[in-house]
């Protein structure tokens, strides 16, 4: 007892770290416990706390009252979300069709290409060994026919909880946002009056949060739009699909990069073989995962705390094993939420014997 005792002398002998311990205790249940059934709102407290910056710029820029303001940031998201909705999705729904109804041709001609192997390299291969990888990829395509199916009938499902989210996320954003003063003071009703350790963490992770977020929403797009116009101009299939999952893979740092290229190389050599067009469309792409990687992204995020690698790949694991999308989006920043409390944490203070 007199070792956990002196344990809790040290690392909470501030009252500040107590009551930042028992906010951050509260928090995270409330995720765990109801965050199924919260979803819509925090996905809202979400939108609403990114779209808070452009309001503020609205606020400062152009001198608007804060209601008129949140109220055109408000108008401009709706349509972004309709654009997204009726121009982006079917296009990208097309073209998955698309592909997947050429994907059997696809696996006729790359099984055919891997017989052919032994005959070419004899000495590095053989026909039990080509059989052996195409009995594997079988399966496993199998396997995920069957989790495409099952999804598939899922999301038929939850067309109506789809429907439910369209009504009530814009209805909370915008309440979120133009109620923003009235909420903060309600809350502070709760709070102890003295949280000065409990608001220092809250301005490292409000001014960390808000940066790489709003970043990482410009990088997506820049990248989309950018792989898009590529993909376009070369002449690639199925270009909408394949950049959108480019722009969306910046989600997940240097594992996102790696996954997405082997989808991209695909379906470029099955359209063009090992032709200059494949060439060409891989030195593309390569070159903006250049660009992203080494100017856009310490563009975008200079003012972001850099995590060590190891840090950024265990925060994916974690928070996406936790939450899924939202935990692997929102992993870095909640690593520097992580960073932020460890860093305001009162140092130890040293026990007397």
């Amino acid at each position: 007892m007199k070792m956990i005792s002196d344990w809790f002398e040290r690392f909470f002998h501030d009252p500040q770290a107590v009551i930042l311990t028992v906010v951050m205790v509260v928090g995270t249940s409330v995720v765990l416990v109801m965050g199924q059934d919260l979803a819509p709102v925090l996905a809202s407290m979400v939108i609403a706390y990114l779209l808070e910056g452009v309001v503020l710029q609205f606020q400062r820029q152009l001198r608007m009252p804060r209601l008129l303001a949140v109220t055109v940031v408000f108008v401009l998201f709706i349509a972004f979300v309709l654009f997204l909705l009726l121009g982006l999705l079917p296009l990208a729904s097309r073209q998955l069709t698309q592909l997947i109804q050429q994907l059997p041709s696809m696996i006729i001609h790359g099984q055919n290409l891997l017989l052919s192997l032994p005959a070419q390299y004899p000495e590095f291969i053989t026909e039990a060994q080509v059989l052996e990888v195409i009995s594997a990829v079988r399966a496993e395509i199998a396997t995920w026919g069957q989790k495409i199916l099952s999804w598939s009938l899922a999301a038929g499902l939850g067309m109506m909880t789809v429907v439910i989210y369209l009504v009530l996320l814009p209805l909370l954003v915008f309440f979120f946002l133009k109620d923003k003063g009235l909420i903060l003071n309600w809350l502070h009703e709760f709070l102890p009056r003295d949280h000065t350790l409990a608001q220092q963490v809250w301005r490292e992770v409000d001014r960390q949060m808000g940066n790489y977020v709003r970043g990482k929403f410009m990088e997506i797009v820049v990248v989309w739009v950018a792989t898009f116009a590529a993909f376009a101009y070369l002449g690639l299939q199925f270009a909408m699909l394949l950049a959108l999952m480019v722009g969306l893979s910046v989600i997940v740092p240097y594992i996102g990069a790696v996954v997405v290229t082997a989808p991209v190389a695909l379906v470029a050599f099955f359209q063009w073989g090992w032709g200059p067009e494949f060439l060409w469309l891989l030195g593309v792409y390569l070159v903006i995962q250049g660009l992203d990687g080494n100017v856009l992204v310490p563009l975008l995020f200079s003012e972001v705390v850099d995590l060590h690698p190891i840090a950024i790949i265990t925060a994916v694991l974690v928070f996406g094993g936790l939450w899924g999308f939202w935990g692997v989006f929102f992993a870095i920043p909640l690593a520097t939420v992580v960073q932020s409390i460890l860093k305001a944490w009162p140092r130890p203070v040293a026990v007397m014997e």
